[in-house]
């Protein structure tokens, strides 16, 4: 049986972290461009002043197998923040072990302990693997939300710039 490790990435992480964002982008069927982060942005925004998200690093016997990234949010009805899961990622070569779960329990874990009132993520309509492993651990879709999002052109032309 394989051990399984999840733990805080740390700045010295980088290079892994971006590598599985890469990896991701391609499991998501992304354009290359469409991924544009590089290592100077992940410094800031993971480990940089303010830190804008969080990530844990899955490793299987000392080698890189996944991650998840994530963040607050809040719920203005329930007066308390949640943990917003931004991406779970497992190497393919890697599925199939229970690292995903791995990574949820832990983010679980993080969310009960920091008093948060829910999880929530996003999950791609055709992704039916994925759906059906967040159903099994009694996740439920919002199907009567539907997620809207802004660019920074559309950003722009609303911030009137």
């Amino acid at each position: 049986m394989s051990d399984i490790h999840i733990r805080p990435g740390i700045e010295d992480d980088i290079p892994v972290i971006l590598a599985l964002i890469r990896a991701l982008a391609e499991y998501e069927k992304a354009r290359p461009e469409e991924a544009s982060v590089d290592q100077a942005v992940l410094r800031e925004s993971l480990f940089g002043a303010r830190p804008a998200a969080e990530v844990l690093l899955a490793e299987v016997d000392g080698e890189s197998a996944g991650f998840a990234l994530f963040f607050h949010n809040f719920s203005t009805w329930q007066g308390r923040r949640g943990l917003y899961l931004e991406d779970l990622f497992v190497r393919p070569a890697m599925r199939g072990r229970g690292i995903g779960k791995a990574l949820l329990c832990e983010l679980a874990r993080i969310a009960t302990e920091r008093g948060c009132a829910r999880m929530e993520w996003a999950v791609l309509d055709w992704n039916t693997p994925s759906i059906e492993f967040y159903r099994s651990l009694g996740a439920v879709p919002m199907d009567e939300w539907t997620i809207f999002r802004l660019t920074a052109p559309a950003i722009g032309r609303l911030a009137g710039r």
